[in-house]
């Protein structure tokens, strides 16, 4: 026991008297001091004394559509970090093409007990769905709150970012620098969040290039998947209509989109500029480096967990959406249009 004291006390910097009182639970030592102790035993492989163990408040699910897109990954990060900082313990369910529905991995949760569920891109983001299966799980008493989308439909607090603010930030860039020819490369129609873009981005094109709404749906706004694929082939038809900048709904789509222009023999951003949406973990690090619209995932992910605490807690916030702005980062995959650079 001496010993083990000693190699406690070395590892957190403290003496063996104060490791003494942390393990017999005894006041006056510091918060930060207990806290060192405590992390040293765990350095050092020692097991915590059962009363020093943080006691779990219970499992809490989130459920995403998938991983393969790197902004799911880092939200379900910040999520997971959220929650076991206050003693919650996260369990991520994700949705696979041919895999377990939205509906099975929530009744798959609500029956191991769940304190509560987050769903992020979620059923509640597609206009087409059926809102019945929200209330349903509210009448069972589960709290949850919904990212990404938004339906009047469903008593719950709604955690988004501010779409249409995201499209009028990527035009005014790109109409900065020459641009008149705005391609916009998004998912399908039936999802609230490309409804908002739509919107923002239309709203954006009449104001700064004084073009119709029908001149710009008809022309310069194109559906696809939330895939490379996916943006590969809308920037490939955005092109073909003489399309000298493209902004994409995701960084995978404007990946798709880089593609699609130098399959074309163009160069990013000489002859094609192209803004990306999300700013995933390590997008700057393509080639070239892209210009996208980071969306705030630690403050929306922090504020879901927040949010569905009080749900739980009995305090519920308002069932009512919370409007994240998101930020314009410029790096090298957006230029001056061409024609414009030679003029003086």
């Amino acid at each position: 026991m001496t010993t083990r004291l000693a190699d406690i006390a070395a590892q957190a910097g403290v003496s063996e008297a104060t490791v003494s009182r942390v393990l017999n639970g005894k006041p006056g030592v510091a918060a930060t001091t207990r806290q060192s102790v405590l992390a040293a035993l765990d350095v050092l492989g020692y097991e915590r004394p059962v009363r020093l163990r943080q006691r779990s408040e219970g499992l809490v699910g989130l459920i995403t559509p998938e991983l393969e897109n790197p902004i799911f990954p880092a939200l379900a990060q910040v999520i997971g970090q959220a929650l076991t900082r206050q003693g919650y313990t996260p369990v991520l369910a994700t949705q696979t093409p041919g895999g377990s529905t939205e509906d099975e991995l929530t009744e798959m949760l609500v029956d191991r007990g769940v304190a509560g569920i987050i769903f992020v891109s979620g059923l509640h983001a597609d206009t087409s769905a059926d809102m019945q299966r929200y209330e349903q799980l509210r009448a069972q008493g589960v709290p949850f709150v919904l990212v990404d989308g938004f339906s009047p439909k469903v008593q719950a607090p709604f955690i988004s970012p501010d779409d249409r603010a995201a499209m009028t930030l990527a035009v005014t860039h790109l109409v900065s620098l020459g641009h008149t020819r705005i391609g916009l490369a998004l998912g399908p129609k039936r999802f609230v969040p490309v409804q908002r873009k739509i919107e923002g981005f239309v709203r954006t094109m009449q104001d700064q290039l004084a073009l119709t709404a029908e001149d710009v749906e008809t022309r310069l706004v194109q559906h696809s998947l939330y895939t490379l694929e996916g943006g590969q082939a809308a920037a490939a038809a955005l092109i073909d209509r003489d399309c000298t900048a493209i902004v994409c709904a995701s960084d995978m789509m404007a990946l798709g989109a880089i593609r699609a222009a130098r399959q074309r023999g163009l160069q990013v951003p000489t002859d094609v500029s192209v803004v990306g949406f999300d700013d995933s973990p390590l997008i700057a690090f393509t080639d070239p480096p892209l210009t996208t619209i980071r969306k705030p995932v630690p403050a929306m992910g922090q504020a879901a967990v927040r949010t569905l605490l009080e749900e739980i807690g009995g305090t519920p916030a308002p069932h009512s959406e919370f409007v994240f702005m998101p930020e314009l980062v410029v790096r090298g995959s957006t230029a001056s249009a061409p024609g414009e650079r030679n003029r003086p």
